[in-house]
């Protein structure tokens, strides 16, 4: 495939200045997803918008092919204090565009797209489909959750976060217990009470020390942390209730519903999940994309960080241009350089090959 790769560059830096122009903080993407939506019926296809999602599918659209994702997600966070530029101005210097969503992900949302503009001019053995989605930053319900089941079936995706080009071909799952423990108020000068928080400390050492057998060989043991305590009214008084938060990151070994059946073997009190949504995720090594990645001289790793691929139930690799290190940080940037190199690989990636 003969591509100007420079007109695909200049074309996606310029989308990404505008976007990043516009607000669009996770829950108020609408301006973004209707610019987008505009933006690409103005190449001439056609989209589907669900909420503030917007998707489009591959001329010839044919069910008999696979279908390949290509996702990543409009929403940003909230801007972090330490800002010296303005986040929702861009500004080019030293070969750099600042501004908040840049990297995260921005940069990934307008080389897929470009990626996908461009392989919708050739014809491949498997169908496209492009998603921007929203709600990624606060795992929404009304992100990408929502519009999967709208879709025809897909069979792997391509999801767009800031790895540098490397493909994660696994990531963490993310599941969070809220644990409580009850007693009897007292005096304090007094002995009298039951004090709540004498309760909870066995099972906050049991959640720090306990290792559970199955360990990934990407994505390592599931990890645990006790982030959260709350007790007591005031100094002389014996706590009735004592309340904490646990950080569970699983991973593909277990689904987040045995892990929590045998937490609930080993701790006294009584502990609820939020949700068991968002799974561990992982894709074959053998897969051709991972493959052909490798062969790309590209280097597959389980990521620690959660996105969008937790609520994906087919498989999935994480690889796009910027630095994860970036992401929620003051100044927010992204190289032009990575985006060039973004749509290279993409295409170098994507162009012939078997899903």
């Amino acid at each position: 495939m003969i591509t100007d790769i420079q007109t695909l560059v200049s074309e996606a830096t310029g989308l990404l200045k505008s976007l990043i122009a516009i607000p669009s903080l996770s829950r108020e993407e609408e301006q973004a997803a209707d610019f987008l939506q505009n933006y690409i019926e103005m190449q001439g296809m056609s989209t589907g918008r669900k909420g503030n999602n917007v998707w489009c599918l591959s001329p010839m659209f044919d069910l008999s092919k696979p279908t390949l994702l290509l996702n990543s997600h409009i929403d940003t966070v909230k801007p972090v204090n330490g800002w010296r530029k303005v986040p929702f101005t861009p500004s080019e210097e030293n070969g750099k565009i600042y501004g908040l969503g840049s990297n995260d992900a921005g940069a990934s949302v307008v080389s897929l797209l470009q990626v996908f503009l461009q392989l919708c001019r050739t014809t491949q053995a498997y169908n496209l489909i492009y998603l921007a989605s929203c709600e990624e930053e606060v795992s929404g319900k009304n992100g990408i959750e929502s519009v999967l089941p709208e879709l025809p079936p897909i069979q792997f995706a391509v999801v767009g976060e800031p790895t540098e080009m490397q493909p994660a071909i696994a990531e963490k799952g993310l599941m969070v217990l809220d644990v409580i423990a009850y007693g009897k108020s007292g005096h304090a000068a007094r002995n009298e009470g039951d004090n709540a928080i004498y309760k909870v400390l066995n099972d906050i050492a049991w959640f720090r020390d306990y290792r559970f057998t199955k360990e990934s060989p990407l994505l390592g043991p599931v990890k645990m942390s006790v982030t959260m305590v709350n007790a007591g009214t005031q100094h002389n008084v014996i706590p009735d209730r004592c309340t904490f938060v646990v950080d569970i990151r699983s991973n593909e070994c277990y689904s987040n519903q045995e892990l929590f059946d045998e937490i609930q073997k080993h701790i006294g009190c009584e502990a609820k999940a939020r949700s068991f949504r968002l799974s561990s995720s992982h894709a074959s090594p053998d897969h051709p994309l991972v493959r052909k990645a490798v062969e790309l001289g590209r280097v597959p790793f389980g990521s620690p960080t959660l996105s969008d691929q937790a609520l994906m139930s087919f498989p999935s690799m994480k690889i796009g241009p910027g630095k994860s290190s970036r992401s929620h940080t003051a100044d927010e940037f992204i190289f032009i350089r990575e985006i060039e190199e973004a749509i290279t690989l993409y295409l170098e990636l994507l162009d012939g090959a078997k899903i």
